[in-house]
């Protein structure tokens, strides 16, 4: 019998209503949209009259879910960097050279004295006393090798040691070298996510291009300048001893020492020791606050590591001045008054609450740790956006106004329901798209309109499967029936190979071939569903209203 149990019911009627519901938001676009900016902005920096204002434009209880606007839609910035990935090997040979410096003191009786002297990007040379005691120290510094640990290194060692008359040279295995520019790679596209998403930007795309390039489009952003000027600040911070204070911009600072501006005063200069105390790796947390003056300042606290080497040195140094550096530029060279062994303290310095807040976000995000070169960039305005849009309205709706008027020619009243469904099937895909927060593309308006005409392919199989069993002299109730049964073959059949395609297309495809994979998918889930549940059911529900003797389909 053409039957559904009360519990099927309902609980098909619950998916659609799901679905419409999540789908909703979507008609009013911009008013949600204000409503969930102001939302974010109120956690994260507090209230105001007007975020208070917006966020009240959309009922709180309502879903807030919507399809995000990829970058051809609601324009945005593209830009393409490179990884200066070499810049990493200087960073790892200076930060080895206290380490090595210590080691060959402890052979001081074979080798003398040791200076460090200037050398390639990249390596480290040391000087010794006695050429004699090299064998000794090259022996004594490739002790301090570690292993690399990569598919293609294992066993190999993080680092290569050779001596040269009287120098000493230490430089990065290639081993070491690939593994770090992974690492580099990795670390840039991590924290360029992180620097991007927490200024609350929708559905940013950052992804790895070639072997030291990243690819970052950003939808809603104002422009390429205003993404480069947050993603391009390194927002390397250090705490570093002061040796001296000068106005020569010339000065040698000596070895081992560095010279830096301060960023407050124009020509007053700061001889630092190139070794840091604490670097900003060792930071947990920023935030944008306001000193005892008043004034604009972020304050910072440290990771047990960092907060224990912060503590001890400002105890041993109490009275001494020590910098605090950003981007080798010094925004302060306090006093140590007494010794800071709580492991947080404040920067201070001619900020605005903007300045501020964006700072804290950057040593959140934590350092780049590499220059970015900006190869590619373009704005893509937000006028071409409506223009794709509209244009893909009038696909939409072309497709839409065509399906319907054949669906309706062909099967009448039974073509009148599967419209109904098609509409159905176009919401849930909405609202799928919604829940999952997808990025709707071009390509994926395309995956729509190809889902629209897709969607009925399960009605016709189904329509055509029931004239035939009419035919046998059957009665209207048991031919539905039967055509829905000795249809699902085919239509599980056809749809589960489209299905494996869309999977294969996400699985290889990258950026706009990815969201029509997405669109296609969800569009053959939710057309196949409505296809057997939901047309079925006003079937069944008009079969028992009208309980005709005879149908035509």
């Amino acid at each position: 019998m053409l039957q559904i149990a009360l519990w099927k019911r309902l609980s098909i009627l619950m998916v659609v209503l799901a679905g419409l519901a999540l789908a909703m938001p979507n008609l009013f676009y911009e008013r949600v949209e204000r409503h969930n900016d102001a939302a974010k902005a109120i956690e994260l920096q507090g209230a105001t009259p007007e975020l208070t204002a917006e966020r009240a434009g959309w009922p709180g209880w309502l879903p807030n879910g919507l399809v995000n606007l990829g970058l051809d839609l609601r324009g945005g910035a593209h830009l393409l960097a490179e990884v200066q990935v070499a810049d990493v090997y200087a960073d790892r040979m200076d930060g080895m050279w206290p380490e090595v410096r210590d080691t060959l003191r402890e052979q001081r009786d074979a080798v003398g004295p040791i200076r460090r002297v200037d050398a390639p990007p990249g390596e480290l040379h040391v000087r010794i006393a006695r050429p004699e005691g090299m064998e000794a120290a090259l022996a004594a510094v490739r002790d301090l090798a570690r292993p690399t640990v990569t598919l293609t290194g294992v066993g190999s060692s993080d680092i290569e040691v050779r001596g040269e008359g009287d120098l000493v040279i230490v430089q990065l295995s290639e081993a070491e070298r690939l593994a770090t520019d992974n690492r580099t790679i990795q670390q840039s596209l991590e924290i360029v996510r992180r620097r991007v998403d927490e200024v609350g930007t929708r559905e940013p795309t950052i992804q790895r291009q070639g072997a030291d390039r990243i690819l970052i489009q950003v939808p809603g952003i104002g422009s390429a300048e205003e993404l480069k000027a947050l993603i391009g600040t390194t927002a390397r911070l250090t705490f570093q001893p002061v040796v001296s204070r000068t106005d020569n911009p010339n000065e040698s600072p000596g070895p081992g020492n560095v010279l830096y501006p301060d960023i407050e005063d124009d020509g007053v200069y700061y001889v630092l020791e190139k070794a840091p105390v604490v670097s900003g790796e060792e930071l947990t947390d920023a935030q944008p606050a306001f000193d005892q003056n008043g004034q604009p300042s972020v304050t910072f606290r440290f990771n047990p590591a960092g907060a224990r080497k912060f503590g001890q040195y400002t105890q041993e140094n109490v009275g001494s001045p020590f910098a605090i550096v950003l981007d080798d530029e010094v925004i302060s060279a306090p006093v140590i008054r007494e010794a800071i062994l709580g492991g947080s303290g404040q920067i201070t310095g001619n900020f605005t609450v903007e300045e501020s807040t964006q700072l804290a976000i950057l040593l959140r995000a934590g350092a780049l740790p590499a220059e970015l070169v900006f190869l590619e960039e373009r704005t893509i305005g937000p006028e071409l956006g409506a223009d794709s849009i509209e244009a893909g309205k009038i696909a939409c709706i072309v497709a839409f106004v065509a399906v319907l008027g054949f669906m309706w020619a062909s099967y009448g009243l039974f073509g009148l329901f599967a419209n109904i469904a098609l509409i159905v099937n176009v919401g849930l895909i909405f609202g799928l798209l919604s829940l999952i927060g997808a990025t709707l593309t071009l390509p994926g308006i395309a995956g729509i309109v190809l889902t629209i005409g897709m969607a009925v392919d399960a009605n016709v199989l189904i329509f055509e499967r029931i004239r035939e069993e009419l035919k046998s002299a059957r009665g209207p109730a048991r031919a539905i029936e039967l055509g829905y049964e000795r249809a699902l073959s085919a239509i599980f059949d056809a749809n589960i190979t489209t299905f494996i395609t869309a999977t294969i297309l996400f699985a290889m495809g990258s950026g706009p071939v990815k969201g029509f994979a997405v669109t296609l998918g969800l569009g053959i889930l939710t057309s196949v569903f409505t296809a057997i549940y939901v047309t079925r059911l006003m079937i069944v529900i008009w079969m028992e209203r009208r309980r005709p003797k005879t149908i035509t389909v």
